[in-house]
């Protein structure tokens, strides 16, 4: 290499002489003090300032340059790798996450499988483009110090250029850090039914910045995440069906819960329903007494998602058995007073207005005659 520059020095002619003649410089830290080993190495080898700082600048700035950015591709390979491997167990981890008796059922369901897919794939993307930036960044800037720029000014832009972003953009800024958060946190998937304030249906997509919802309708929901406050999970690791079921003022609750408890079971065992119940159902007992009935409690903890076919079935079957055992399920009623008469006689023990089956049996004559109500 050197050769090769006393010889391009000895093609420019006399005005490389005269340059060469006019360098001041007597030692390698004198002729180059800002430079390298290869200023230096060349200026021991042709006595001359000039060829000296030409090849550190032709040869060694370009080479170091070269390496820099040899050493960000390569480190952003290694990193993306390791993402990719990070993304990968994140997605296996999620799909077998378990709760309380749901474990093995998540691992075998579809929903389950696409929703961490998705949401390791949205992550490890982040995480890809997070690394992507801070890479080149760096190599830039060392680059940019390779070139001799000075990186105060620079940096000092890109912060000004930084916060005019940040006030310009918060309303994206915000979606996006929603949606980290949203996904660290895995607070919903896809296929999670959630309740998130303006809609609620089923999870079709989640992004960084929007969350795709459908609800029961058909419509499609496109909500900005850094708008959803707070958000109900109704299908994660578990589910819970929910039945309130009424009973006339005249019917003994205590049986009623009886043939309620004995008709849930029959369901669970049945090999069409087994799959989809976690427990043994419970009857919490009675829950309220409404102005027609009065409501006993039935709670089934069930698959995610099952919650409503169980609870349909449940009161399918409930309805059939009342009607075998004769339990009567309440209906609208209303006691009539005739005016300047006073009130009806209270039976003890019963609502305002004696028996209620006597006002039910009378009420029902009523209607079968066709006789008009009078008020």
């Amino acid at each position: 290499m050197i050769t090769a520059l006393a010889a391009v020095v000895a093609l420019l002619g006399p005005a490389a002489t005269t340059l060469l003649a006019a360098a001041p410089a007597t030692t390698p830290e004198q002729a180059c003090p800002d430079a390298g080993q290869v200023c230096e190495s060349v200026f021991e080898a042709t006595d001359n300032e000039t060829v000296a700082r030409l090849s550190d600048a032709w040869v060694a700035t370009p080479a170091r340059i070269l390496v820099i950015l040899l050493i960000a591709f390569v480190a952003l390979r290694l990193v993306k790798r390791a993402i990719a491997r990070f993304s990968r167990g994140l997605g296996e981890a999620s799909a077998e996450a378990s709760g309380p008796g749901a474990g093995s059922l998540l691992r075998t369901t579809p929903l389950a499988s696409a929703r961490a897919a998705q949401r390791a794939e949205t992550l490890g993307a982040l995480l890809s483009s997070v690394a992507t930036f801070v890479v080149w960044t760096i190599a830039a800037l060392m680059v940019f110090g390779e070139l001799g720029l000075e990186l105060g000014p620079l940096i000092a832009g890109a912060g000004i250029a930084g916060i005019a972003l940040g006030f310009g953009a918060q309303n994206l800024v915000r979606d996006f850090l929603s949606g980290i958060f949203m996904l660290l946190e895995d607070q919903y998937g896809v296929g999670d039914i959630i309740d998130a304030g303006p809609a609620s249906g089923v999870v079709e997509g989640v992004s960084l910045r929007t969350t795709r919802l459908r609800d029961v309708e058909g419509n499609v929901w496109h909500i900005p995440n850094g708008t959803i406050e707070r958000v109900s999970n109704m299908s994660q690791q578990w589910s819970r069906a929910l039945l309130d079921i009424e009973v006339s003022y005249g019917t003994d609750t205590d049986e009623a819960s009886l043939i309620i408890k004995r008709v849930a079971d029959e369901t669970m065992r049945d090999p069409d329903w087994a799959k989809d119940f976690l427990q043994e159902p419970e009857v919490w007992g009675v829950q309220t007494l409404g102005s027609s009935g009065v409501a006993i409690r039935l709670v089934v903890k069930v698959r995610p998602l099952s919650q409503f076919k169980v609870g349909r079935e449940l009161r399918r079957r409930i309805k059939k058995a009342f009607d075998a055992e004769g339990v009567e399920i309440p209906f609208p009623q209303q006691v009539v007073w005739h005016r300047g008469s006073g009130a009806p006689p209270a039976t003890p023990g019963g609502p305002p207005g004696g028996d209620r089956s006597e006002q039910d049996e009378a009420a029902r004559a009523g209607r079968a005659s066709g006789a008009p109500e009078e008020g």
